[in-house]
């Protein structure tokens, strides 16, 4: 049996599925036979999306509404999918958010849950899924980082540090696995047209004002990266020459350039 056979005919777990890039990437893996587990906080919007793609695509679907910057719900979430015997082939820790402004201004309790959900919760369903993928013989995860994880990010240095934790997190679990049938990818996607901007507060500034992608197309080269093992993608040109700079250029002179691009107007 071949590998891709083999992912189709257990599940794809998705979270932060009911927008963006999450929901692309369900869409895309539905079309393409992939049975899924979705989770998002909306049990609403995930039953009307489940109903989409079962109809559509003829696809086992699962959703899970939950918010997964609890540990305790991380913890629910994965005895759920144990419980209902569903095994997973294929995670992609997708959920996250961020907030722009000046840290001494913004609240701590939301920097809090975004630690946890950025990091935190990435962690453990990377630990549990991976495990059990081990068990199995083979796998995939990928892991939404973004470039801001390529320097550091003034005006959203919590965002941007989760995101740094994320690509180092993964790119050494890759190496670990590098003689194993698994693989981690981490997605770097640059500024992309989904709600990310209106949570974080950055419909205004400079980063946004400019091309941005569009969810869809991120979704396309994410999944196409995910199949073929690629460690790191980066949809667009313009971020790959933005992440390859940023290893280049002095430290100082990227996070000044970061800083006037997410200056709040």
């Amino acid at each position: 049996m071949n590998n891709l056979k083999r992912l189709k005919e257990k599940y794809t777990l998705i979270t932060g599925a009911s927008k963006g890039i999450g929901y692309e990437l369900a869409k895309i893996f539905a079309q393409n036979k992939f049975n899924l587990i979705l989770v998002a906080r909306s049990e609403d919007k995930l039953a009307e999306i489940a109903k989409e793609l079962i109809e559509k695509y003829n696809i086992n679907c699962y959703i899970f509404a939950a918010d997964l910057s609890s540990l305790d719900n991380v913890k629910k979430l994965y005895n759920k999918v144990q419980n209902k015997g569903l095994d997973v082939s294929v995670l992609v820790n997708n959920a996250g958010f961020g907030k722009l402004g000046l840290f001494h201004k913004t609240d701590i309790e939301t920097e809090i849950n975004m630690i946890n959900l950025n990091i935190t919760t990435v962690t453990f369903l990377t630990k549990l899924f991976l495990q059990d993928m081990i068990k199995m013989g083979y796998g995939k995860i990928m892991n939404v980082a973004s470039t801001a994880a390529f320097q550091p990010g003034p005006y959203m240095s919590v965002y941007y540090a989760s995101k740094a934790y994320v690509l180092s997190f993964s790119e050494a679990l890759a190496s670990e696995l590098n003689n194993s049938k698994i693989s981690i990818s981490t997605l770097c996607p640059g500024p992309t047209d989904t709600n990310f901007q209106d949570v974080a507060n950055m419909k205004k500034v400079k980063l946004f004002e400019s091309e941005v992608m569009k969810a869809e197309t991120v979704a396309k080269v994410a999944y196409k990266g995910l199949l073929k093992g690629k460690r790191i993608i980066i949809p667009g040109i313009k971020n790959k020459l933005l992440a390859t700079s940023s290893k280049l250029m002095p430290s100082k002179a990227i996070t000044e350039i970061v800083k006037k691009l997410q200056s709040p107007n």
